[in-house]
Order: structure tokens, then sequence, then C-alpha cells
């Protein structure tokens, strides 16, 4: 397959108007370029075609979400297991009609204090979705996305836009154009490279059919954050906290998949990895860094190329934004080992980096005392 890579680096926030003026005084500036090559695209999505995305967590694969051919083909170019659901992405508040039969005040007090932006909130959907992009479970996962190509794709296209993160399924997820390019080139239709994705890792994934809301993948939203809005009790999956080594008093079970459909993406399967062997070290932070550069030392006398990740202490921003990045850029320079040095799982954001970062690790921890 002939993959089309389009530019969209020139859209901003007011994409749609400042372009609608433009046209109209016949202008030619790089953002109306830019939205030509978006409503290309976006008639390539309605056809039955893939595209590939920038949003403000990490670039996403989306397809008509009432396609059920291709949701298959998303499914297929991924090599992503077909009972993983899917998180639906919409333009407008008001377009989740669409998708579910019944709006909750904790949802519009929700979606007005966080859309556009890094929460998906899972409600009961109606039939008409299609059982192929839930994992046929009887919720939907919705997000509106805060980055103008996405928000200007799917207004386009005019229908719902299903879209996993736009990488090889089990790598590390794509927060740069290059990433996708990479993992998706020849295998896609469309993709649009734009800026890098400003998050760095996934939504927050909150269900708010269970009796209290419950976040299932942890994001930089945290429970805190949502509890905050909804004036009441917001808890983290039972699952999470056991799989998280990094949390007082959690046990940890390594992810064991109990064979249930996952109600969320990342709950089950194999993420985020990269090709190298990695390993994680906790414990104090000036013990961890003299243990990662002994098992460095060690390592390299024996041959190996070792990489390391390492993030200032609560620096947890800048370890979201620039981890699945590092992962990406020490497989590029072919190393065999990866020794990071874990965060606090006491702070929600450090919680989310290290659901990703045990992932990426195969759960392999190693305390340092």
């Amino acid at each position: 397959m002939d993959t089309k890579i389009f530019d969209v680096t020139k859209l901003n926030g007011d994409v749609l108007e400042r372009a609608q003026i433009c046209a109209e005084r016949g202008a030619q500036t790089g953002m109306e370029d830019a939205l030509r090559k978006i409503r290309s695209a976006a008639d390539i999505l309605r056809a039955g075609g893939l595209v590939a995305f920038p949003t403000e967590t990490v670039y996403g694969l989306g397809c008509d979400a009432f396609n059920e051919a291709a949701v298959k083909k998303v499914y297929a170019a991924k090599g992503r297991p077909s009972d993983n659901p899917l998180i639906v992405h919409i333009a407008r508040a008001s377009d989740v009609g669409a998708l579910t039969p019944r709006i909750s005040p904790e949802f519009v007090r929700l979606a007005d204090s966080f859309w556009p932006g890094p929460l998906t909130m899972i409600l009961k959907k109606k039939a008409a979705v299609p059982d192929i992009v839930t994992g046929g479970l009887d919720t939907v996962a919705v997000r509106l996305p805060d980055h103008p190509a996405a928000v200007a794709l799917i207004r386009e296209a005019g229908c719902p836009v299903a879209a996993p993160s736009a990488n090889v399924s089990g790598g590390p997820s794509p927060t740069k154009a290059e990433h996708v390019i990479a993992d998706l080139s020849g295998k896609i239709d469309v993709i649009l490279a734009g800026s890098d994705s400003r998050v760095g890792i996934e939504s927050t994934v909150l269900d708010l059919t269970a009796d209290t809301p419950t976040i299932l993948r942890p994001g930089v939203l945290t429970a805190d954050h949502i509890a905050e809005v909804l004036n009441g009790e917001v808890i983290y999956d039972a699952a999470l906290l056991r799989s998280n080594h990094c949390v007082p008093g959690a046990e940890r079970d390594g992810g064991a998949d109990d064979g249930a459909a996952p109600r969320a993406p990342g709950m089950k399967y194999r993420h985020y990895a990269p090709k190298a062997e990695m390993l994680i070290l906790e414990g104090e932070e000036e013990k961890v860094r003299a243990e990662i550069g002994r098992l460095r030392a060690l390592n390299e006398k024996l041959g190996a190329e070792v990489g390391v990740i390492l993030f200032d202490e609560r620096a947890y921003r800048e370890a979201a934004h620039d981890f699945y990045a590092r992962l990406r850029k020490l497989d590029e320079e072919g190393v065999d080992l990866i020794l990071a040095g874990a965060l606090n799982g006491r702070d929600g954001i450090g919680f989310a980096v290290m659901n990703r970062m045990l992932k990426s690790a195969g759960y392999r921890v190693v305390h340092v005392s």
C-alpha cells in the first residue's frame, strides 16, 4: 500500500474559522493547504480507509467507528487482539448522543471541565455502535481530543472515529510523526504528520457505568482531579493497584490474565514494550542511580549495549512526555538492555507513568536497598 504523508503542522487551535475566512478571501496560506489535506484524509476515512493523526496524548490510527470492515483493518494493521476495545473520538461533546442512550450529570460536569482533553469516559453504548469497536462489551469509550488536526479530521469526516494508538501492537506508543511512519507506512492510507504529542501518554480512562467512578487506565488527569469536579469519590480499578509494584501496600500480580475481556485499552495485553530487555530499579533515588551505574558498567564490560532512563525526582510531567520517545530512541540505537529508575507511585501522574513503565519491562522490578 502506498501511504500518503500529509504535513499538517500549520494547523492551530482556530483552524476551521481562520481557514474558512482565508478561503472566502481567496488567500493561500499554510493553514488552508493543511486543511485541504485534512479534507482529503477525511474523504479517505469516510470511504473505509485508515488515517493516522496527531492528538495531545499520542498519535491515533483512525477509521469510521460505524464501519465494521474499516475497524477490522485497524486491528489487522496494528496486529491488535480483536477483544481489546477501541476509543471512539468525537469532535463536539454533543456528538456523544450518537454513541450512548443516556447522558448523566457526572458526564456533563466532566465534559465541561476536561473536554477537549486527555479524559476518556466509558458509557453504556447504543446498539448502533458495532461490537467489534467495544470488544463485545455493552459499553463504549469516548473522548474529545485536544488537537486541531484531530478535531478538524473528525469534523470533516462527519462520523465518530475509532482510534487506538498508531503503532504496532505491543510496542511503545507513538508521540511523533516519525514513530508512526516507522511502524505503519505501507500498511495504512494516510499519515497526518503534525506536531509532537504534548502530553505523551494515553488518556485517563474513567468508567462511569460502575457504582463508583473508576479509573481503568491512569493518565495525567488523576483521581484527585476528577474527584474535585464530581465532589465525590473516584477510585482506581483493583487490577491497577495489584499490578503497580510502586504503590505502598500493593501486591503485584504482574497483570495476570484472568481470561476476561479487557474493559479498556491496555488492561490485558502486553503493551509499550521496547525491543531490548528492560529492568526497573526502585528505591531511594541516590541508591538507584548508583546501582544503575554499577549494572551498566558490568553489562558493558560483558559486551552489552546498555541504555538508561532516569527522570529527576518529581519530574512527573516530563516523564509522561518523554517516556515513549526515550524507549523508541534506545531501540533505534540498538541497545541490548534498558535500565530504568522507578517513579514515585504515590503521585497520580507518577502512578500513570509507572503503569506504562511496568508493562514495558514485563513487570521486571528490582528493589535497591
